[in-house]
């Protein structure tokens, strides 16, 4: 038991889960929790984590103007995976040390984008909402099976999806900036560049992260490639995809359906994208699995213990 050292709990899911707050406080004796469901952002953020040596951060955006008036706080471990909110560069300057694993909810999110792409290419989303409306057609759908799915990021949530696709028989086309031949010969994936992955595939996933290489990487001439058949789905982050130019694409039907996990804000407000027939939108919640939480949240405690001086990614 660590009787000194003061942890803050940012993440409300972590903070509400009594598993995680039982193992967390069978570790550390001072935990601040976020009980109050509190989104801490800026001033707030500082103000609730000001005292404490260490964290555990989900969403929270951990820049240059938070870390700089946390002297004391020495260790920040993630709550998930996504990188995108932290400053690595402002971390080294000021001696924070980062507890992360990647790839921990990669189940979660892989098997949501099986049921993505089931139901996209089923129309599931148009029959719920004529349902609803009073109608009865009985609309025709495509397998999964067979379909050729295009995956941009082969890392662990690209490699666990390629495992689920086995079932399905699908021939998959991968494109990542690293190159996998081992993995790639053993799973029968064809490595392509990015525009011949979106023009072959019929079902085309994200699964990288938001930096600024990858910022915006579909953008309408991107997405122009795309069969007008062809799905889209995006339960990686938000601002990968330029979603003004997808509106215009699904509404034209130049793409015949999107599911989107993930939003540039969030929550969306472009309710002219959220009310099409053939779009399906989730409040982000790729790794909200109860395993997943579980997964993650263990995963954020020992990296109280286990971090490091962050690398640049």
């Amino acid at each position: 038991m660590n009787a000194t050292k003061k942890v803050a709990v940012c993440s409300r899911s972590f903070s509400q889960n009594s598993i995680l707050r039982s193992e967390l406080l069978a570790t550390y004796q001072h935990v601040t929790f976020n009980d109050a469901g509190l989104q801490l952002k800026g001033d707030s953020l500082v103000e609730f984590l000001m005292g404490h040596d260490k964290a555990i951060i989900a969403l929270e955006a951990m820049d240059e103007s938070v870390l700089s008036r946390l002297p004391k706080l020495q260790v920040i471990s993630k709550y998930g995976v996504g990188m995108d909110r932290i400053d690595i560069v402002a971390m080294r300057t000021y001696g924070k040390r980062l507890g992360w694993t990647g790839g921990v909810n990669r189940r979660s999110v892989s098997e949501l984008v099986i049921s993505f792409s089931i139901a996209l290419l089923r129309h599931v989303p148009a029959a719920h909402r004529e349902v609803l409306s009073g109608s009865w057609n009985q609309k025709l759908g495509s397998y999964l099976t067979r379909k050729t799915v295009g995956i941009i990021g082969c890392g662990h949530i690209g490699k666990d999806l390629v495992s689920l696709l086995q079932a399905f028989d699908c021939p998959i086309l991968v494109n990542d900036i690293l190159d996998f031949p081992d993995f790639y010969a053993a799973h029968g994936i064809e490595a392509v560049n990015l525009e011949e992955l979106l023009k072959r595939s019929d079902v085309v996933t994200l699964h990288v992260p938001l930096d600024e290489s990858t910022r915006g990487m579909l953008d309408s001439q991107r997405l122009a490639l795309l069969k007008p058949s062809a799905v889209l789905v995006n339960a990686a982050r938000g601002g990968l995809v330029d979603e003004v130019a997808l509106k215009r694409m699904l509404q034209d039907k130049r793409l015949a359906a999107a599911a989107f996990d993930v939003f540039a804000e969030e929550p969306p407000r472009d309710q002219e994208l959220l009310a099409l027939p053939n779009f399906l939108a989730t409040p982000h919640i790729g790794g909200s699995a109860h395993e997943a939480i579980l997964a993650m949240g263990r995963a954020a405690i020992d990296g109280l213990d286990n971090n490091k001086i962050p690398d640049i990614f």
